[in-house]
């Protein structure tokens, strides 16, 4: 058998910009077991169905031209939005002390803002941080990736 490196009760999220998965270790530092404790989902339409105008357009100073603006992009926006409700529930989780060890699965763009928005009392029970989108992926795809992201770390 190889050594998993993820510690018994550690929790794992699996996030991107629309899905998570929080998953607890019930197997040992040996043998992972992933077991799903919450998943969450939220609607979030691409960028071009936000918009409802054509972009807005300012005036460049005392000249009569003018420059179009860029659109505000909302699915983005939508993506930190809900980086910062997960950051929030692993604070609550924490300081409950539900968790001791933590590992982090995510698309980047939801990474960096997990580590924005992140509490220190969180910050300390990082235990590996992993740029990758898992959300689709089955539970024993989610744990031979992760076996062998801790193998390497």
């Amino acid at each position: 058998m190889r050594k998993s490196g993820l510690p018994a009760k550690a929790w794992v999220l699996v996030a991107d910009g629309e899905k998570a998965l929080f998953l607890v270790n019930d197997g040992d530092d040996i043998d992972m077991n992933l077991r799903v404790l919450r998943k969450e989902e939220q609607e979030n339409p691409k960028a071009k169905e936000w918009a409802t105008d054509k972009p807005g357009r300012m005036n460049d100073g005392p000249a009569s031209q003018r420059s179009s603006m860029d659109d505000t992009d909302w699915h983005e926006l939508e993506k930190e939005r809900f980086a910062d409700d997960l950051a929030d529930r692993l604070y609550k989780a924490a300081h409950k002390g539900a968790f001791d060890k933590l590992v982090i699965v995510a698309s980047r763009v939801v990474l960096s803002s997990l580590r924005d928005q992140m509490h220190q009392e969180v910050e300390q029970r990082v235990m590996l941080e992993v740029p990758k989108v898992l959300t689709g992926h089955s539970i024993d795809d989610i744990e031979k990736n992760l076996a062998a992201e801790l193998d390497e770390a």
